[in-house]
């Protein structure tokens, strides 16, 4: 801001408006000055921080605003609405540069336009680090690793890291995620043999997550979780204490973004995050100190962790600034967190997607049974060889349905940043200062993008998108430097995930639930209150019964 009233201002202000009081009145300005404080600062941020401000002296006066009272803003609206639903239709008729409020005349800037999108992540990315209250409670579970470090801190993690998630290395971690994938698909069909059943509804989202748990510890640290086979595992529970939804998880959670120190209220919350915290951290801790051992001995682990320490101890012999135990430890917290749980929840949309449409569920798993036909037949479905030569990312329809369902429904739907210096987006000076939401789930869904289809789910667009498209219209992963590092990663165990359960089960909605899309709620991850609970049918069961239908029909 070019111009504001300090607090000092405020202040001496009313003190000298107190003491000429006392010199017109009785009263002396011991009792007179609290009166005044206690009617001149809520005037001020009632006229001047509400009113005058942020319509004739703001230098973000001049982006078009969406129209309201400045006292509240905008703020009751998002807090009661789907994260970045009240932005995509304020981008649609204000433009792709908007300003609203949230309360006492606090402005936020949202950006969908392609240059400023540019200019945010590639061109100037550290000038936008994220404000420090968003970070507050992230960095608890998460820990300063990749995902919320800044400056140089972060270009030197993100060099270290880069190594660890190169194709090459995804390419050999694969067979641990066909395993667990594979583990999966068995598990749930043992459930409904043990049942004496062939369709079952299942609340697919929890299984979900500890698949991809179990992955990103086998294949990022080396340590079998098995949280499948062990869903009581205490990392696993202290992942569902994190993410709980309860109402007043909600609100303690809304307050500490706020009020940092509502963290020490002694409520259940407040409970359940330090004891998932220290699960959380003891993990991470014991995953190091063992790679840091096994990194010194020239351990031929092929985990990321194992081949990050092996860089970071060669880059220490040769006299170079490495990673500290400490940063070592943040980045497995980082992994553990924000790697497992963003790849649950898109798996878990996209199949509660498809359940909805089942030509497309069809027309994806006759993909997969061209290109991987063994996996259809219980004879095959294991065989270390022809896993060996599976290649998810050549079946062009299942792209398309990760790509369009990532798209659709952002397990990450939105990034907060802070300008650190003056900086021009798009046709604005933006001053140094400016609180900048960047919101995948406004921008993905944008028909100044996308064309007049942006709220449907349809695959097939990615074979012939329109004119108006471009890189930063999916902003799913971010771009730029601060982009998703593990995404190559994510994209992968997705989509062997899909193979698997498309290749053993049919999906149906469960219709004795309420549709999941109506109840998605944020906390870091754009998840189902409820969870994703979907019909789940054999495959062969539903195959044959489909053909004997087809040939009642014929007779």
């Amino acid at each position: 801001m070019s111009f504001s009233f300090s607090t000092y201002h405020l202040v001496g202000a009313a003190t000298i408006v107190a003491f000429i009081t006392t010199k017109t009145t009785s009263y002396s300005l011991f009792e007179i000055l609290p009166w005044i404080y206690l009617t001149t600062i809520p005037a001020y941020v009632a006229i001047y921080q509400c009113f005058i401000y942020p319509f004739y002296i703001s230098e973000l006066r001049h982006v078009p605003t969406v129209p309201c009272y400045p006292l509240w803003g905008q703020f009751f609206e998002i807090i009661t609405t789907e994260c970045g639903v009240p932005q995509r239709s304020w981008h649609e008729k204000h433009g792709p540069i908007i300003r609203y409020f949230f309360p006492f005349g606090a402005e936020r800037l949202s950006i969908a336009d392609d240059k400023a999108i540019h200019q945010m992540t590639v061109k100037n990315p550290y000038n936008y680090p994220k404000p420090v209250r968003a970070k507050l409670w992230m960095v608890r579970i998460l820990g300063e690793g990749v995902l919320l470090a800044e400056g140089s801190e972060h270009v030197h993690q993100r060099k270290a890291l880069t190594p660890g998630f190169s194709i090459q290395s995804i390419r050999a971690l694969q067979p641990i995620f066909w395993e667990k994938a594979l583990l999966l698909s068995k598990l749930w069909r043992e459930e409904m043999v043990e049942s004496g059943v062939t369709r079952k509804c299942i609340e697919a989202l929890e299984w979900l997550n500890r698949t991809t748990l179990d992955i990103i510890g086998q294949a990022g640290f080396g340590t079998d979780i098995n949280s499948l086979e062990n869903p009581e595992v205490p990392i696993r529970e202290a992942y569902r204490l994190v993410f709980a939804f309860d109402i007043g998880s909600r609100i303690l959670h809304g307050l500490q973004a706020f009020i940092p120190s509502t963290k020490h209220i002694p409520a259940k919350m407040n409970r359940d995050m330090e004891a998932a915290r220290n699960i959380i951290l003891d993990k991470a801790t014991e995953i190091i100190t063992e790679k840091e051992g096994q990194a010194a001995a020239h351990s031929k682990h092929k985990d990321i962790i194992a081949l990050i320490s092996k860089d970071n101890l060669k880059m220490k012999e040769a006299g170079e600034k490495g990673l500290s135990f400490q940063t070592m430890r943040d980045q497995v917290m980082t992994f553990l967190g924000a790697g497992h749980d963003t790849t649950a929840t898109g798996i878990a949309w996209t199949l509660h997607l498809l359940s909805k449409r089942l030509d497309m569920q069809s027309k994806l798993r006759d993909e997969v049974r061209q290109h991987m036909p063994f996996l259809f037949d219980p004879k095959t479905r294991y065989d270390p060889t022809e896993l060996a030569k599976a290649d998810a990312d050549k079946l062009p329809y299942l792209d398309n349905v990760c790509r369009e369902s990532l798209r659709y429904i952002p397990p990450i739907p939105m990034t907060v940043r802070q300008s650190i210096a003056d900086d021009m987006l798009g046709d604005y000076k933006v001053p140094a200062g400016t609180v900048i939401y960047v919101l995948a789930n406004a921008i993905n869904r944008l028909p100044m993008y996308w064309g007049p289809t942006a709220n449907e789910f349809d695959p097939d667009r990615w074979d012939h998108l329109p004119e108006t498209y471009t890189t930063n219209a999916f902003m799913t992963f971010l771009q730029g430097p601060r982009g998703c590092v593990g995404r190559k990663f994510a994209e992968t165990e997705m989509k062997i995930i899909m193979c698997c359960l498309l290749s053993t089960f049919v999906f149906a909605r469960d219709e004795s639930v309420e549709d999941p899309e109506s109840l998605k709620m944020w906390r870091l991850v754009l998840r189902p209150r409820d969870g994703v609970s979907l019909r789940v049918g054999m495959l062969e069961n539903e195959e044959s019964e489909l053909k004997m239908n087809e040939k009642s029909e014929i007779n």
